[in-house]
């Protein structure tokens, strides 16, 4: 199977994006968050953060119906790919949105390669969701877990989890005689343990279980393929929230450089400045360009998603990186102070770009596939 032109970006999903952009632009999330970040500057010596994200703007988005995009028909979603769902996540990242979306979205293509019907159900109801797969060690691979299961009672302690205290719920790899297993647990049955990170827009933290009982996602055994199948969509919809990221920098950046003077001219006339925007362009443009080739090989050409999906985070981390830098040292000396949003989205992508690994795990993964 071929993908289609323009990466199956048709007009329904454009339409989407620009809704979403329209509706985030007005609810000006970053706005709602800075009243509930003050002190918190520095996550060491700071006041303690409040995990904050605006439960109506939440609503808002349930009720657009952005949590159903993947969900299956049958299950009660719209049944939409992952070129839609990325689409949405872009605009998420450009907005630097506090939201459990992204989890949501992650754990749904989770859920729809374990073919678990009845809690995709759930999602397309309401519920949020966050992926809790990793050990201590921090190893990426679908292996990697603290969590012991016995039968449908899980123990053990699940890091570096995204956004705990925003989700109802977690999808838990656990492993056992029969090998790793998936599960969903309940927020409210786990210790929730928050981790000092400087992403002001996002909260990471430990889930610990003590016996708590769960539903079976993928039996023991067959967990760890679902989580290998599920990959490709995860990165990609991260990769798609660092281009959005990408873009607010690359945009806030020229305007800045078009009203900030220097020498009796705009800063962006001269060609110290001029380059390194249009190096931002160029870089922010290709990694979309391999994000939506990731999210339409996942759609049509499964076979080659995990190829697509690492040469897409790769790129977004290093765009990442780029852009931030850039934006930063471009907008002198406001850009670091607590009155910009320049310094919450350098944080906001910094941890993203080491988060599900960065630019040199996923070449030598990739180099694994050649």
């Amino acid at each position: 199977m071929t993908q289609p032109r323009d990466f199956g970006f048709d007009e329904e999903t454009g339409m989407l994006k620009d809704a979403a952009k329209r509706f985030l632009d007005e609810k000006r999330p970053l706005d709602q968050l800075r009243p509930h970040l003050a002190g918190t500057e520095d996550p060491y010596h700071g006041s303690a953060r409040e995990a904050w994200f605006d439960q109506d703007n939440w609503s808002e988005i349930q009720g657009l119906g952005w949590h159903l995009l993947a969900v299956p028909e049958n299950a009660g979603g719209v049944g939409m790919g992952l070129v839609a769902a990325a689409a949405i996540q872009e605009e998420i990242g450009r907005a630097a949105c506090p939201t459990p979306l992204t989890g949501t979205l992650q754990a749904t293509f989770v859920l729809r390669e374990a073919k678990a019907d009845k809690l995709l159900s759930q999602v397309a109801e309401g519920t949020s969701m966050a992926l809790a797969i990793h050990g201590e060690d921090g190893s990426l691979e679908p292996d990697s877990t603290d969590v012991t299961a016995n039968g449908t009672s899980l123990s053990g302690t699940s890091w570096y989890v995204q956004d705990i205290h925003k989700v109802d719920k977690f999808i838990v790899s656990a492993n056992s005689e029969q090998g790793i297993g998936l599960y969903l647990v309940s927020a409210g049955d786990c210790d929730l343990q928050g981790d000092k990170i400087v992403d002001l827009t996002r909260d990471q933290g430990r889930v610990v279980m003590n016996g708590v009982e769960a539903e079976v996602i993928a039996a023991p055994g067959e967990g760890a393929e679902v989580l290998s199948r599920s990959l490709s969509a995860i990165l990609t919809l991260l990769a798609a929230d660092m281009v959005g990221a990408a873009e607010w920098q690359l945009q806030a950046t020229t305007e800045y450089a078009k009203v900030r003077t220097q020498f009796d001219r705009p800063i962006g006339f001269f060609q110290a400045v001029k380059h390194p925007i249009v190096n931002m362009m160029i870089s922010t443009d290709e990694t979309r360009s391999l994000v939506y080739n990731a999210a339409c090989a996942y759609d049509h050409e499964p076979q080659d998603a995990l190829r697509c999906a690492l040469m897409a985070k790769a790129s977004a981390s290093e765009t990442a990186s780029f852009c931030s830098n850039r934006s930063t040292q471009l907008h002198g000396g406001i850009g670091f102070t607590w009155e910009s949003d320049v310094q919450i989205y350098h944080k906001r992508q910094m941890h993203s770009q080491f988060l599900h690994g960065d630019a040199s795990w996923h070449r030598a993964k990739l180099a694994e596939l050649l």
